[in-house]
């Protein structure tokens, strides 16, 4: 007779991401105040000590393309592409694991797509490296959610994925992080189909490599932009701190399931075109929340012009 099967433990880390914490630029204050704020969500990570990390993240053009844009894809490997001064090289993504992950959504009626050499970019990349100082201290099974791409499916969908993996974590018997990575409020200068001149469109389509110099010069083109919104200048759509503490309060609140209602027109008309990056936190607190009910700590918030983004940091565990 087969012993009985341990019951994971799942814990959540939700946090922004930025390219613009690692260029010149931001003020030494706000890059403090986000450091003390990662830092209470690094020791939460430590104490926990999970033996696997699950990631919902966007990716911005460096992985997935128009080719080819599935609404979700799980990597049984994955490897970071270097952008922004962030890891470059293969990450321990367990193949096994990570299959038999995919198995279990599509199982559960939510069709993902997966990918045996998946490049994932600072989105993936930078939590890993803020939680753990290397991307590749803990085996970690990467999930990308479009949040770029248009169109975008509802957020029903990402919720229900989100539920379909914490359904399936909760069967491993392993001590399991949950991370989701993406700005709330924030409408940064990403191309798309509509506005893109034609090298980008090569790029954003094809997904041709970008060289050296187009390297440099995007990161000079992002640290100009943040310098003229952040002085109050320039066509980006302003931050919009009320929509951000409104979407936090209700992941505080466990009120989840108000954003299947939610249209994706109205997300970028409150908070900006890249705020659609909070599927990845509604995916992750689906996850958690398919344990039963949770608590929240770790509630930081601030609005970051210097950084072209409301920052927020999230962590939680399931409730007895």
């Amino acid at each position: 007779m087969a012993p009985p099967q341990t019951e994971s433990q799942i814990a959540l880390c939700c946090m922004s991401h930025s390219p613009l914490l690692n260029l010149p630029g931001p003020s030494r204050e706000l890059l403090d105040d986000i450091e003390a704020a990662v830092d209470g969500a690094r020791a939460f990570v430590a104490e926990f000590d999970p033996d696997l990390v699950v990631t919902f993240s966007p990716d911005h053009y460096n992985g997935f393309f128009y080719r080819a844009m599935p609404p979700f894809c799980i990597g049984t490997s994955a490897e970071g592409v270097g952008d922004y001064g962030t890891h470059k090289g293969p990450l321990d993504v367990p193949a096994d694991l990570a299959t038999d992950c995919a198995r279990a959504v599509l199982e559960a009626d939510v069709d993902v797509a997966i990918s045996a050499a998946m490049d994932v970019d600072h989105g993936t990349v930078q939590p890993l490296q803020k939680l753990f100082g290397d991307a590749t201290a803990k085996p970690v099974i990467p999930i990308f959610i479009n949040s770029v791409a248009t169109p975008l499916g509802p957020l029903r969908r990402v919720r229900a994925l989100g539920t379909a993996v914490g359904r399936h974590l909760a069967t491993l018997g392993r001590r399991v992080l949950v991370i989701g990575s993406g700005g709330l409020s924030h409408d940064p200068p990403v191309p798309t189909l509509a506005t893109a001149p034609p090298a980008a469109l090569q790029r954003i389509v094809h997904g041709v490599p970008m060289t050296d110099e187009q390297r440099q010069a995007r990161q000079t083109a992002v640290v100009a932009a943040a310098r003229e919104f952040a002085s109050g200048a320039g066509a980006l759509a302003p931050l919009n701190p009320a929509w951000d503490h409104a979407f936090l309060d209700l992941l505080d609140s466990q009120r989840l399931s108000e954003v299947d209602a939610w249209d994706n027109g109205w997300i970028a008309e409150q908070a900006g075109n890249s705020a659609h990056e909070v599927r990845t936190w509604v995916a992750a607190f689906a996850a958690l929340a398919a344990q039963g009910s949770y608590r929240t700590a770790d509630r930081f918030y601030r609005a970051a012009p210097e950084l072209i983004a409301g920052f927020a940091i999230r962590t939680a565990v399931t409730t007895p």
